[in-house]
């Protein structure tokens, strides 16, 4: 599952800069959380477009971790690119005091945030004449541990393809700060909120298992065989189909010639 992560980092940049070029776009901007995914994403894109051309945006709630601002101004300072910090506290709360009498849960109330942070993203790539760079990594991506048209939206995702423990691998390659490194991994969407706590997974024994069924194309009896029981074979499949839906284009319907005449 390792991969050569010097070759990997100038495969990635060459390809975001290329897809930037088709596109008709020098610029580039990526919302920075202090996490490990988005930090990497930011590495790559300011190699790729240059500091001139990379814009980085925070965007604390009023529950995120002080961790995330201060691990997320550390890439900044290394990277020296310009950034914005956008408090998106009275955007959300505007909404949830409006709408919800606060009265939501954890996972509405993530989406929520997951969504306006989005919102400023775009608004930002359309002041700057911008492209948002994606952050979202293959195992969030299978799981659909991610929200749609939150954090899953961009326009391209250099990282998309790499298993989060790929992606850690390429983190140390690279060097982040420690405080990134062995941060537990989080969207930050509410108090003490963790990835794994919340799928009840580690991405080390998930990935193994994504990376044996997806990219080995081992049979059930194969993966059985390799170490993994059959109610985690079937709580990861489960998650799989049943959030395939958030990495598809939005099906339209296509309407018969008969009826068109």
């Amino acid at each position: 599952m390792e991969l050569n992560n010097k070759h990997l980092y100038e495969y990635l940049t060459v390809f975001l800069r290329n897809e930037f070029e088709k596109a008709g776009f020098l610029k580039g901007v990526i919302g920075l959380s202090g996490g490990i995914d988005s930090a990497v994403s930011a590495y790559i894109g300011t190699e790729a477009l240059g500091k001139a051309n990379m814009h980085f945006i925070l965007m604390p709630y009023k529950t995120s971790s002080e961790d995330s601002i201060t691990d997320a101004m550390k890439v900044v300072n290394i990277l020296r690119v310009s950034h914005s910090i956008v408090n998106i506290t009275p955007m959300v709360d505007a909404y949830l005091n409006t709408h919800c009498n606060n009265v939501i849960s954890d996972i509405r109330k993530g989406n929520v945030i997951a969504r306006m942070r989005m919102i400023v993203l775009y608004d930002f790539s359309a002041k700057l004449n911008a492209l948002v760079i994606g952050t979202g990594n293959k195992t969030e991506i299978l799981l659909g541990y991610t929200t749609l048209f939150g954090d899953s939206a961009c326009a391209i995702n250099p990282v998309g393809d790499l298993y989060k423990t790929q992606l850690r691998s390429l983190a140390r390659y690279l060097s982040l700060p420690e405080s990134i490194l062995n941060k537990k991994p989080s969207a930050d969407l509410w108090k003490d909120q963790t990835d794994e706590g919340e799928m009840g997974l580690t991405y080390e024994e998930v990935d193994n298992y994504l990376f044996s069924k997806y990219e080995r194309n081992f049979s059930e009896k194969q993966l059985i065989e390799a170490g993994f029981n059959e109610k985690f074979i079937e709580k990861v499949n489960n998650m799989v189909m049943k959030n395939k839906f958030k990495s598809m284009l939005p099906v339209i319907a296509r309407i018969p010639e008969d009826l068109k005449n």
